[in-house]
């Protein structure tokens, strides 16, 4: 069906690992559930699920509950059950090569090193699906999984809010305008805080 868009957000489900980096695809699913008045909870295919209307299309706003590194199993098994192509999917997720507070949008793309991207693009067996990566900067001198699984400073926390709060508009803007148009609009504003 064409009148739906799947918006998935990575992260891990213990209670331990909320306010990490690494959590950051689970806030943005998070922050949406709030600005539609739904719930994100614990339903089939191993995921917390919420629907809403947007547009005119259903919007899935899903959280995987494996780990983050399996979490192409439910991504895939999701987009099966509803019979979505890899264009109708959005994947958000974390990203040590961008400076906090940045987000970056993308039509499709290599995996990189973020695991959980390579399992879902391992899973759904192609590349082309969107995502939406939130930068958390450089790890410094910590190991990289040291880094995401820990919790942001207080001066990274607010930058990383209000990335969370442009993702989630930038979400609902490509569900409803497709990924070049969220490109044009989301990746032109960071660039230009960049400089």
């Amino acid at each position: 069906m064409d009148d739906i868009r799947l918006i998935a957000g990575l992260g891990n489900p213990d209670k331990e690992y909320q306010g990490t980096r690494h959590n950051i695809g689970f806030e943005v699913v998070e922050s949406l559930a709030e600005k539609f008045g739904v719930e994100v909870k614990k339903g089939k295919f191993g995921a917390a699920l919420g629907q809403t209307v947007f547009e005119d299309k259903k919007l899935i706003l899903l959280k995987p509950l494996t780990y983050m590194n399996n979490s192409g199993q439910v991504i895939a098994t999701v987009a099966g059950f509803y019979k979505l192509t890899s264009e109708q999917i959005l994947v958000i997720t974390d990203d040590m090569a961008l400076e906090p507070g940045l987000i970056r949008i993308r039509a499709s793309g290599s995996a990189g090193s973020h695991n959980g991207l390579a399992d879902i693009v391992e899973k759904l067996g192609t590349e082309n699906f969107s995502r939406l990566r939130v930068g958390i900067g450089e790890k410094g001198q910590m190991e990289g999984r040291d880094y995401v699984l820990s919790r942001p400073s207080r001066d990274q926390r607010e930058l990383l809010d209000k990335a969370v709060a442009e993702a989630a508009e930038a979400s609902v803007f490509w569900a409803g305008h497709g990924a070049d148009a969220t490109m044009t609009k989301f990746n032109k504003k960071n660039i230009t805080k960049e400089k």
